[in-house]
């Protein structure tokens, strides 16, 4: 008769705890992060429509929506605090995720307005003062550099904090486009260069929304992390002692930074079913840091893995993915 074993990650105790302190560090920089950016808000919205320039209201509106996606980051790391229970499982932790794609699709969202309102600002160009850009827009980036720093101490490893991260990185340089435009005006009279600069800020906006997008989609597609090769572990862990084969394997994330592995292991007959679970659990925290592994370790002969002729090696039928087996050595 076969044998089931199971492994789970260890260690949760102490990562709850550590979990737990960067999350309260992380709320103190976002909330300060917050403070900072309400208040410049409020003043570039005043000083945009005095001077009726575009790029600072599109620089005001991108930072209401840096406000928002903190204010999303904060909720985010609230909901993701929470312990698992009932039917949620793994707690709340992928709120952070979603928060991250609500931060990726309002950027991408931000950008087809502010195109629309650059274009046509490059066909019917406004007069724009430029003495109150260029001087809203340096106080704009000694704000936002002030922002990004406090929001930097902060964990980005985590993908929520990082969607923040992102709306802030892009107001500083939307900032520094507009200080730019605001000198050409001032010296050159060409108020076009309001509506270029904001495409420039679109560009960037573009690049950090897909990015967040894609990211957040791999996680909620249960896809492997981008660091973590499948076909190269399951080939690892097929190379232990005593394993015969791997099917079934599944890397994913539950939140960004938390690696989670399942798998079939068969060994062979007589073998240490337990050694070989832990040998295998040990390889894949000191390797490739997936510290919660799920491994179901069966012998050869196991009623559940009748005996098929697959290059003479048994194995279940139907595995999800590709089989992995160990290599032999050729004479």
């Amino acid at each position: 008769m076969g044998e089931h074993e199971h492994s789970h990650g260890h260690g949760h105790d102490h990562a709850g705890h550590s979990h737990g302190a960067t999350a309260d560090s992380d709320r103190r920089w976002l909330a300060g992060a917050l403070a900072v950016i309400v208040a410049f808000l409020l003043a570039e919205v005043v000083a945009g429509l005095v001077a009726g320039s575009l790029a600072l209201l599109s620089d005001a509106a991108h930072m209401l929506t840096d406000a928002a996606s903190l204010v999303l980051a904060l909720w985010a790391i609230r909901l993701a605090a929470r312990p698992a229970e009932g039917r949620m499982t793994y707690g709340w932790k992928r709120a952070e995720i979603l928060s991250a794609q609500a931060n990726g699709l309002t950027l991408l969202g931000l950008s087809i307005w502010l195109t629309y309102e650059a274009v046509r600002r490059l066909i019917h160009p406004p007069e724009v003062t430029g003495g109150l850009v260029l001087a809203t827009a340096l106080a704009g980036i000694v704000v936002n550099v002030l922002a990004s720093w406090m929001i930097n101490r902060a964990n980005r490893t985590s993908l929520n904090v990082e969607g923040a991260y992102q709306h802030i990185l892009n107001d500083l340089f939307a900032f520094i486009a507009t200080a730019v435009a605001g000198l050409i005006i001032m010296f050159t009279g060409f108020d076009r260069a309001d509506g270029i600069a904001t495409l420039i800020v679109v560009v960037l906006m573009v690049k950090a929304g897909v990015g967040l997008v894609r990211a957040s989609g791999r996680i909620f597609l249960e896809a492997a992390p981008a660091y973590l090769d499948p076909i190269e572990i399951g080939r690892e862990m097929a190379e232990v002692d005593s394993v015969v084969e791997v099917h079934d394997l599944h890397i994913w994330e539950i939140t960004s930074g938390t690696p989670s592995l399942s798998a079939h292991i068969l060994v062979a007959p007589g073998a240490d079913s337990q050694a070989v679970r832990a040998a295998v659990a040990g390889m894949l925290a000191d390797t490739h840091h997936i510290d919660h592994s799920v491994l179901q370790v069966d012998y050869t002969d196991h009623e559940e893995c009748p005996d098929t002729e697959h290059d003479h090696i048994p194995h279940c039928q139907d595995a999800h993915g590709p089989v992995h087996r160990k290599s032999i050595a050729t004479n």
